[in-house]
C-alpha cells in the first residue's frame, strides 16, 4: 500500500494511512523542576499503567513541610486531542505561574492522544485522573503531596481548547456519577473547543475553515457522527441541564474562530434547567490561546488574574 496523507492538519500534524503520525506542533518537552522564578516545585507521577495515564504535579515550595491545606486545580491541556502534552514548556511555564499566583496544588493530566488512541480515550483518562485525586480524600492515597497538602473540599477543574471540552464532558459524567471524596468548587473553560454542523449567527461560513475544524474532530474521533456529536456540540446533548458543576467560568477571545461557540454554550447553560451559575468573559482583540502563546502580554496577565480570583473568591 502506498503511504498517503490521510489527514493534513498542518501546521499541527499530519496523519498517514499506515497509522503513522507526524506531529508538527507542541512536541518540545521539559522535565519537572523547582522553578526559581515562582518558587513552585513539580514532579511527574503515574496514575495508571493500563491504560497509561500520568500527570505533572505542582506545589508552592513554601507549602512543603507545612500543615497548610491548599485548593486543588486539575488541569487538562489543549491540542485538539492530537498534539501538545502536559510536559510541554508552554504548559509547564503556565502552570508554574498559575500555581504561584493562586496558591494551589495542581494536577496537570497527561491523557492518551488521538489518533493512536482515539476518543473517548482522552475522556476516560481524564475521569481516571479525577478518581485518582478523589482517592486521597482520607489522607491515605498514593501521593504524599495530595495526602498532606490538598483540600479536596475545594477542587477546581480547568482546561484550554480541547482541555475545556474535556472539562465540560467531565461535568456530564459527574452529573450522572458523582465521585465521593472531592467537592468541585468551580470549573474554568478557556477558549473551549466546541463546534457544530451548522454555523451560528456571526460564525464563519467559510467552507475551508469549517471543513478544517471538521477534519480535526474526525481525526480525533473516527467513529463520530460528525460535529453535532454531543461530545463536540453540547447543544445537542439532552443531558446538558444535568451538568455536574455548580459554578462555571467561560473565557473567550475576540478574534477566536471558536468565540461564538463559547458564548452560545454560556447562554444555553443559562437558559437551561441547570441550576448553577455561569459567567462569561471576553478578551477583545486576542486570538485562540493567546495567553499561552504570549504569556507576558497585558491581556494574558488580566486573564490570569481572572482565573486566580475565580479560585480565591471564597478563600
Amino acid at each position: 500500500m502506498e503511504t498517503e496523507v490521510l489527514y493534513d492538519l498542518s501546521p499541527f500534524a499530519r496523519i498517514f494511512n499506515d497509522g503513522r503520525v507526524e506531529r508538527l506542533w507542541g512536541t518540545d518537552t521539559v522535565p519537572p523542576s523547582l522553578d526559581e522564578k515562582t518558587g513552585v516545585q513539580s514532579k511527574d507521577i503515574a496514575i495508571s499503567s493500563d491504560p497509561a495515564v500520568s500527570a505533572r504535579l505542582y506545589i508552592p515550595k513554601t507549602a512543603i513541610g507545612s500543615l497548610q491545606k491548599l485548593p486543588v486545580l486539575v488541569y487538562y491541556h489543549g491540542g485538539c486531542f492530537i498534539f501538545e502534552t502536559a510536559w510541554s514548556p508552554t504548559y509547564h511555564n503556565y502552570l508554574n505561574a498559575l500555581v504561584a499566583e493562586a496558591n494551589v496544588v495542581a494536577v496537570s493530566v497527561e491523557y492518551r492522544r488521538a489518533p493512536e488512541d482515539p476518543l473517548p480515550a482522552a475522556y476516560d483518562d481524564s475521569w481516571t485522573a479525577l478518581k485518582w485525586v478523589a482517592s486521597h480524600s482520607h489522607g491515605n492515597g498514593p501521593e504524599e503531596w495530595l495526602n498532606s497538602h490538598a483540600n479536596l473540599e475545594k477542587v477546581f477543574l480547568a482546561g484550554d481548547s480541547a482541555g475545556a471540552n474535556i472539562v465540560h464532558n467531565m461535568g456530564i459524567r459527574w452529573g450522572e456519577a458523582k465521585l465521593n471524596g472531592i467537592e468541585v468548587a468551580g470549573v474554568m473553560m478557556v477558549h473551549p473547543y466546541f463546534w457544530g454542523n451548522e454555523p451560528l449567527p456571526s460564525e464563519t461560513t467559510e467552507s475551508d475553515k469549517r471543513s478544517f475544524n471538521e477534519m480535526l474532530w474526525q481525526a480525533a474521533n473516527p467513529t463520530t457522527t460528525g460535529c453535532d456529536d454531543p461530545l463536540m456540540n453540547p447543544m445537542m446533548d439532552s443531558r446538558l441541564s444535568g451538568l455536574g458543576w455548580n459554578k462555571v467560568l467561560v473565557c473567550v477571545a475576540g478574534k477566536d474562530l471558536l468565540k461564538y461557540r463559547g458564548w452560545h454554550y454560556k447562554e444555553a447553560l443559562s437558559q437551561s434547567e441547570w441550576n448553577g451559575v455561569v459567567e462569561g468573559v471576553e478578551t477583545p482583540g486576542e486570538d485562540h490561546i493567546f495567553h499561552l502563546l504570549n504569556p507576558g502580554c497585558d491581556d494574558a496577565g488580566k486573564l490570569m488574574k481572572k482565573l486566580v480570583s475565580f479560585m480565591n473568591e471564597d478563600a
